[in-house]
């Protein structure tokens, strides 16, 4: 009995030394943490693909073109094309303590979201990256601080007049913090409340306190239609008298009144650049814009909250006034009615979503004449407000603004929940939009510019430090893509679908899509300016 003991020991002895060596001997092969082999390598740089491999160690990537060693885990990108993740510079998400799986953007191929655009964001950015961090998040996160929020911490409601001297004080104070905190720049959306009422001399003084933190100016300007070299003007004036680069937030023209000025607007920016200012700008590439159905109604009649409007709307000369000055509004642009306007959620009744305003006011009055139309538009207004999709731009337009070299890419999105309203498709199918109906399909661009546009570009302009260019010390935020079948399956009809042809992303080396499945990986990471 000892003796068959003793072999029994010894056997298992044996099989442990033999597990031992092989567990030495894996780790012992594997070189790096990840091997990206045999894919058409686009670095960022906008300069042609090559044919390569890419290894990752520690969330960097530390060679690339022919690597020799051996990955833990290794995917074949043969036929398909290895870049930099996109950034996009201009979303709204920033409840990704609420949602920080990110889904729409990760499927889009998207690393890093920059958020606080037009004029909103969080107050106190040390709590929300905190925030952020708490809940592990599957993208990298960037904001700029709100004009717009601090503007409405300082005033106290009271927002049609100038700050006084003391108001001013904190709105600066409050800039001043949120940089120190890790913002990027401020922002602002000149036709939101309660910037709309801001002069151009409170946005300069704002602005000059981000200028020595390298902080950039985002405008969501005061006019996006016939005036709109009006409000260039007042961009390059903030950007020049601030001493701070500035970037033009989803440029477009977005009514027909402007349509086929877009070589005149873009003419009007490189004059600005060759005078010494570093001016940006980025798009969506979808023909439609997306905010709030208040953007209908006069800032006036709007101005101090809701209950203000009702009782400006149940005065019969108040409420005539401001149809008048709708009806205007329409004639200035070229429109004679709102049915370019739909519904994306109107939580007062769900039955309207995705309906334009024609069709609501047939539904709710019984007559789609257009003052059914603008009295919908009050309605709405006074049972809570809903968010829109107008449909506005000049496909032609869009298109000489995408061949731009500074023009960058940005879906104007949140974080999408599925199946909730119906939202701009914008949110789940930009990227892949771009790469496959404006690169494969109509060649509006080369494919090296394209991803540099969604890539190095925008790490350079907000200054992004290690991210957007697949080079060695680089973080490995990665997106993989099949260039023939890449393209986006949302349409403003049925817009929860995801994109096709994105199977592989990873975020600071950790894979988040695979296989085209989300990992749940908790790969990002809070970018505070200046980290």
């Amino acid at each position: 009995m000892g003796y068959i003991k003793t072999v029994i020991i010894r056997y298992f002895i044996f099989l442990l030394a033999v597990l031992v060596e092989g567990i030495i001997v894996s780790v012992a092969a594997a070189d790096y943490d990840l091997v990206i082999r045999n894919g058409r390598i686009i670095d960022g740089t906008g300069n042609p693909s090559f044919t390569g491999d890419v290894a990752i160690q520690s969330g960097r990537i530390v060679a690339r073109g022919s690597v020799d060693g051996q990955g833990r885990e290794e995917i074949d990108a043969k036929g398909m094309v290895v870049c930099p993740g996109f950034i996009d510079v201009h979303t709204h998400a920033d409840e990704l303590a609420e949602q920080p799986l990110a889904e729409n953007f990760v499927r889009m191929g998207v690393t890093t979201v920059i958020g606080g655009n037009c004029g909103s964001s969080a107050l106190n950015l040390a709590r929300l990256f905190q925030q952020i961090e708490a809940t592990n998040p599957a993208v990298n996160f960037a904001t700029m601080i709100g004009h717009n929020t601090v503007r409405s911490k300082a005033m106290g409601g009271n927002f049609d007049r100038e700050p006084t001297a003391e108001e001013m004080a904190r709105m600066k104070e409050m800039v001043v913090q949120a940089m120190k905190d890790g913002a990027v720049g401020i922002s602002t959306g000149l036709i939101y409340m309660p910037g709309v009422f801001a002069k151009t001399e409170e946005i300069i003084e704002l602005t000059k306190e981000v200028a020595p933190f390298g902080g950039i100016y985002a405008s969501h300007m005061r006019h996006e239609n016939a005036k709109i070299l009006t409000a260039l003007d007042e961009v390059f004036r903030v950007a020049r008298e601030a001493g701070v680069r500035a970037e033009v937030s989803h440029i477009k023209l977005g009514s027909p009144a402007a349509w086929g000025r877009a070589a005149e607007v873009l003419a009007y920016i490189e004059r600005a650049r060759a005078d010494g200012l570093d001016i940006t700008q980025d798009q969506y590439s979808y023909t439609a814009s997306s905010t709030g159905i208040s953007q209908l109604i006069p800032e006036s009649a709007r101005e101090g909250g809701n209950r203000k409007f009702i009782e400006r709307i149940s005065d019969a000369a108040t409420r005539e006034a401001i149809k008048r000055e709708m009806l205007e509004s329409l004639r200035r642009n070229n429109r004679t009615n709102y049915a370019y306007a739909v519904v994306a959620s109107y939580s007062h009744n769900k039955a309207m979503n995705g309906k334009n305003i024609a069709q609501v006011a047939l539904a709710l009055r019984g007559s789609d004449s257009l003052d059914a139309q603008i009295e919908t538009i009050l309605d709405i207004q006074k049972n809570g407000g809903a968010s829109g999709v107008f449909h506005g731009m000049s496909e032609e337009d869009l298109r000489v603004f995408m061949r731009h070299p500074n023009t960058m890419v940005g879906c104007d999105s949140g974080l999408r929940q599925f199946g909730a309203g119906v939202p701009h498709p914008r949110g789940y199918g930009n990227n892949a939009r771009i790469l496959g109906r404006y690169v494969r399909e109509l060649n509006i661009l080369r494919l090296e510019d394209a991803v540099r546009k969604m890539t190095s570009l925008p790490a350079t302009t907000f200054r992004l430090k290690h991210r957007g260019l697949l080079v060695e010390g680089f973080w490995a935020d990665v997106t993989i893509f099949d260039p023939a079948q890449v393209r986006d399956t949302a349409t403003f009809e049925d817009p929860h679908h995801y994109p096709e042809g994105i199977p592989y992303v990873l975020v600071n080396g950790r894979v988040v899509l695979r296989n085209g499945e989300h990992t749940r990986a908790s790969a990002g990471q809070c970018l505070r300016r200046g980290a």
